[in-house]
């Protein structure tokens, strides 16, 4: 039930702050062309680590008051709220400053190694430290190669969350798609209860995402990854979070050279899925 309240209270503050904040981002600084060329407000996927934020304030509350059996946040409330945060505020600064032709990795470190920091530099850099903290505050494994296995495992989440905002709900989508085998491994247990917010939170967002009113952008995007990865992080075993990492090192090489857009396509029930619920 606590997992069923966490996905209900961060669908309702999600759909609660777009309805009230949504005018926050309109304007040109956050206007983008999205694939259909249609002008859309990005970055509004800080309204899901905002969101989340307020659950667990609400949590808190609660849990003064003596009503749930949670007393503190525990690590796993406080590593996703933290990685919702850190990414969505460091993925906002590319939304805002970031450049159309500075995209992808390779760009990013072509501008580093010219001695000029982007903005999606800083959040490679940025996201980068984030990952490797939160890894070692989360307890992985002992030594070097574990603690960058792990935190390369949070980082590519990320990234690889951001790449498939290219159409209409599909960052959402893909991230229910991995957030399912994810809930079925962590149960009722902590890491299930600090992950449902955010999947609600995210779920709360798709109607308008899917209307073309809204992108997720990096900050929503890069918070939804780095939320599941953390997941992975602190639910599954050192043999099969290195199999993620490796699988998403794959998957996010496979971004930078090929379209995701043009493999979703080659595929009809992948099409139908990515396409249910857009408009025509």
């Amino acid at each position: 039930m606590t997992v069923l309240l966490g996905l209900a209270t961060g669908f309702l503050a999600a759909r609660l702050m777009w309805m009230a904040a949504g005018g926050l981002f309109d304007g040109p600084a956050l206007e983008r062309q999205n694939f259909r060329g249609r002008a859309v407000p990005t970055g509004v996927g800080l309204l899901l680590a905002l969101a989340v934020l307020v659950v667990e304030g609400g949590r808190t509350l609660a849990a003064a008051a003596g009503i749930g059996s949670d007393a503190s946040p525990g690590p796993a409330r406080v590593a996703v709220l933290f990685a919702a945060l850190g990414f969505a505020a460091l993925g906002f600064l590319d939304d805002v400053a970031g450049g159309e032709g500075e995209r992808g990795w390779r760009n990013h470190l072509r501008a580093l190694a010219g001695g000029r920091l982007s903005a999606g530099g800083m959040k490679l850099l940025g996201g980068g430290a984030l990952a490797l903290t939160l890894a070692s505050a989360t307890g992985s494994g002992t030594g070097l190669a574990r603690l960058a296995a792990d935190g390369a495992l949070v980082a590519l989440a990320a990234n690889l969350a951001n790449g498939f905002d290219t159409a209409p709900g599909r960052t959402v989508k893909v991230g229910l798609l991995a957030w399912a085998p994810l809930a079925l491994a962590a149960g009722t247990g902590p890491v299930g209860v600090a992950l449902a917010p955010v999947v609600g939170a995210a779920v709360g967002l798709l109607p308008e995402d899917l209307g073309e009113r809204l992108m997720l952008g990096d900050a929503g995007a890069n918070a939804l990854g780095a939320v599941l990865g953390i997941g992975a992080l602190l639910e599954l075993g050192p043999g099969a979070r290195t199999v993620a990492m490796v699988v998403l090192v794959v998957l996010n090489a496979a971004a930078e050279v090929s379209s995701f857009s043009r493999l979703i396509d080659r595929a009809p029930v992948l099409r139908r899925l990515d396409r249910l619920g857009r408009r025509p």
